[in-house]
């Protein structure tokens, strides 16, 4: 900053106040018409104004003054009475000249020049120097900062400002150095953190005793270091100094870092340590850019070398539980020291350690030690722990876990599916199994696509490692739950159940097995009114439709409208037999109600055919022989050219029975245990052998045996007929009664149960049919691919029938399938390739 003198001529109109403008003094510069006006002062009225010799003006930036000055400059012309100031080496000074016309204009001088000596500026300097060293050892400054700023101010002015700087430099580091000697040298043996605090406090002085130095010699650092971009300011200079003398020393670097790394292991290991201080002394070397160079190296090498330790031996000793829940802890402890004391650039380098020590060095020593018992103890907690830590080291520990997730399901669903001795139970475990790992996927793995894929995966090869005998056993429990016996469960469970079953059934590759079964039992329970609810079947098979297409549920849709058309046929025969009762026969409609269900062929179950004349001429009742023959008559009548097959076996009544002291009940039983009963109304004969039985009635003898011991072997209180000797089979020779101590309460007694249940030849059948099925199958997926492509090589063959068939087939069979239509004539072999296949049209 430098002074400023302004110089005025007052003219006798101003002292009179006629030529002021009463509101300040300006000097107006002339040029051509156009007129600017430079305001130099606030309002000072022209009274006001003194001499030279007398007037002080305040103090203002020459810098201001000098780029307005010389833009008021460029544009005035030089005059030849007015000489043009030279500013190359001197400051300025504005005076004000009166004209004769009233106005003021401005003059350009030079300013005086300070007498400021050599001995002058050692005074300064001296001066500077001593507030230097007072601000170093905390002492009172002789002179203020303003008298302290105007030497800075008047040394750089005279060309003093490099020396002035190096000077200052230097001073810093002599006191430093003192420090360093006399409070981090001299006093090695003092405990860790006495050592650290001395460091922090050294720093802290410092960097206040900078900061105040730094004010003092602002104007040098604003003007001469400003705009020399290669030399440090005041205050990067002086923590260079710092890090030069005190940081980079030795014995206080080696020190230094060592305790601060011990103080961290200590923390580390549950001791409490002072966190502001060592926060303190690391954001010290961040500001000195020497955190990396000097403590971030060797406090990841420390910190490797103690979480390897730590690693190899928790991860023999504890339990998955228990190292997983450390790792835990380890990791939320660094993610801590990171956000209050370490550089934010610590965070990767240090938790790669601890992620690489603690996890992908043991993960597959604790996975394959503990998984399985998370599994198995349904700890969803630890299993979400577990995903969680593994998930952090990336896709190789997303696949371990995959790998041993895979292996478990595998292991226990294997068991599940070939434990032939809990078959019963096969379904509900797998429904149990399955929702177990759909929780633990869902809860636990995020639903991440690795593990969801890797549950289907292995689910289905859990579901298809017996062939067949899942989907049969699912069709069974299909059945089981649509059954109107079957009350555990409301609508909307079942629902739920039927749904989880469905989910079962997508993992079948036999899909045709469960068909056959699925529909052998549908069958049954339409015809024997065992349906828990039409909704319910309709709604399982909406859901199979969906699941398969509308080509897999065409034949068991098929079975329900001949339900319905059946209803419609009785309605139509009642009203058609009424009609005609009194004129044929009286007793037609008098004593019996009669319902008969008519079965497409193809749609329904194959059943073993038995001709109607063999059982009405032999066995029948007569009212029953009326009604088949009438039956008959009329649907011939109505559809003509079609003919009716009678599946007897397939038939049930409601019988009631009298049995000793008068006692009434209602039997339900089959068209087989009706005609035996019927034989105890002779009351000339009470009893009847197997072979009476057997030749009155011309039954196939396994369907006759499984009618008497249900009806003479099933449960004690449910036994219409007695049989001797007693025993739980049938045999040559054994005599059957009533049973006149049947004790049952129920009114009506449901023996009819043995139609519901399959036998081993029906179950045989049953298996046989489907490989029946697919051996058609699999004759007409290769004419229709053999027809669409004409030609094609064996391997092509193969492989397009694989994707086409949607029943698990191996490449033998497929082979014999060929070979039997090239017999038949359908494909032929190429003359001169054996491997390619020509279609014959």
């Amino acid at each position: 900053m430098s002074d400023s003198f302004i110089d005025e001529e007052k003219k006798p109109s101003e002292e009179t106040g006629g030529a002021g403008n009463g509101s300040g003094l300006r000097f107006p510069i002339i040029r051509g018409s156009s007129k600017r006006s430079l305001s130099l002062f606030s309002d000072i009225s022209a009274p006001e104004v003194l001499k030279r010799s007398k007037m002080e003006c305040k103090i203002i930036d020459e810098d201001m003054m000098m780029d307005e000055l010389d833009d008021d400059l460029d544009e005035m012309p030089p005059s030849p009475s007015t000489p043009v100031p030279n500013f190359a080496n001197s400051p300025v000074a504005l005076r004000a000249i009166p004209r004769s016309t009233g106005t003021k204009k401005i003059a350009i001088k030079n300013f005086r020049k300070r007498g400021n000596s050599e001995n002058n500026e050692a005074v300064e300097w001296k001066s500077l120097e001593d507030a230097v060293s007072a601000i170093h050892t905390h002492q009172s400054i002789q002179h203020s900062l303003e008298e302290l700023y105007k030497m800075v101010t008047n040394v750089c002015t005279n060309e003093k400002a490099s020396e002035m700087y190096d000077k200052l430099l230097a001073l810093s580091k002599q006191h430093l150095t003192n420090d360093l000697n006399d409070k981090l040298i001299a006093v090695k043996d003092v405990s860790p953190v006495d050592f650290l605090r001395m460091v922090n406090q050294l720093w802290n002085n410092y960097c206040a005793q900078t900061l105040m130095i730094r004010n003092v010699f602002l104007y040098l650092d604003r003007t001469f270091i400003l705009n020399r971009p290669e030399i440090m300011s005041i205050w990067d200079g002086s923590l260079n100094i710092f890090c030069e003398v005190i940081v980079n020393n030795p014995y206080v670097r080696e020190r230094l870092v060592k305790d601060l790394i011990s103080q961290i292991a200590d923390e580390r290991n549950g001791i409490q340590m002072d966190r502001p201080l060592i926060r303190s002394l690391l954001r010290m070397l961040s500001n000195l850019h020497i955190y990396e160079q000097v403590f971030e190296g060797a406090f990841i090498d420390s910190s490797r070398e103690l979480y390897q330790t730590e690693g190899i031996n928790l991860s023999r000793d504890l339990e998955i539980t228990a190292y997983l829940n450390h790792v835990k802890r380890r990791l939320d402890e660094e993610f801590d020291r990171i956000q209050v004391y370490l550089d934010v650039g610590t965070k990767k380098p240090l938790i790669s350690v601890v992620e690489e020590t603690l996890i992908t060095s043991h993960m597959k020593a604790f996975v394959s030690k503990g998984l399985d018992s998370l599994i198995d103890g349904d700890r969803l907690e630890d299993l979400t722990l577990l995903f969680k830590i593994l998930d952090r080291v990336g896709i190789d520990g997303l696949t371990l876990l995959k790998t041993h997730f895979t292996d478990y399901i595998k292991k226990h669903g294997k068991a599940i599916v070939m434990d032939t001795n809990r078959e019963k139970e096969m379904v509900p475990d797998l429904i149990k199994f399955k929702n177990k790992l759909d929780r633990i996927v869902s809860t636990c793995f995020g639903n991440n696509d690795k593990m969801i894929q890797s549950l289907k995966d292995s689910f289905d090869y859990c579901v298809n490692a017996r062939q067949n005998k899942p989907a049969e056993l699912i069709a069974k429990y299909i059945d089981m739950k649509l059954r109107s016996g079957n009350k555990e469960a409301s609508d909307e469970e079942l629902d739920q159940i039927m749904d989880k079953l469905i989910t079962l059934f997508r993992f079948i590759h036999g899909k045709d097995v469960f068909e056959a079964f699925y529909k052998k039992d549908l069958a049954k329970r339409l015809l024997h009114s065992k349906s828990a609810s039409v909704d319910a079947e309709k709604a399982m098979l909406c859901k199979l439709k969906q699941e398969c297409g509308a080509g897999f549920t065409q034949r068991l849709e098929g079975m329900f409208k001949d339900m319905e058309m059946s209803k419609d046929l009785g309605i139509a025969f009642k009203k058609h037999t009424e009609a005609e009762a009194k004129e044929r026969d009286e007793q037609l409609c008098s004593n019996a109600e009669f319902n008969i269900s008519i079965l497409t062929m193809g749609q329904w179950p194959n059943y073993e055919y038995a001709e109607a004349t063999k059982y009405c001429s032999a066995t029948l009742p007569k009212d029953l022989c009326l009604y088949l023959n009438a039956y008959q008559n009329f649907y011939v009548n109505k559809h003509n050219g079609r003919k009716l097959q009678w599946q007897h076996s397939l038939g049930h009544c409601l019988v009631k029975g009298t049995f000793g002291r008068g006692v009434t009940k209602e039997l339900q039983v089959s068209l087989f245990q009706t005609m035996i009963l019927l034989l105890f109304n002779d009351p000339a004969k009470k009893s009847w052998t197997l072979e009476e039985i057997e030749a009155e009635t011309r039954i196939d003898k396994k369907e006759l045996n499984r009618s008497l011991v249900s009806m003479a072997c099933g449960r004690k209180d449910y036994r219409v007929l007695s049989k001797f000797p007693k025993g739980r089979d049938v045999e040559k020779g054994d005599r059957f009664e009533v049973n006149d101590q049947l004790s049952v309460n129920l009114y009506r007694i449901k023996i009819n149960q043995v139609q519901l249940k399959e036998t081993e030849e029906e179950h045989a059948q049953t298996e046989e049919q489907v490989n029946q099925d697919r051996v058609y199958a699999v004759d007409a997926a290769v004419v229709r691919v053999m027809k669409t492509r004409k030609m094609l090589s064996h391997s092509d063959l193969i492989q397009e029938l694989f994707k086409q068939l949607r029943f698990p087939v191996n490449a033998t069979d497929l082979k014999t399938r060929i070979a039997s239509l090239m017999e038949r004539e359908f494909i032929t072999r190429d003359a001169n390739d054996p491997n390619t296949y020509h279609y014959v049209a």
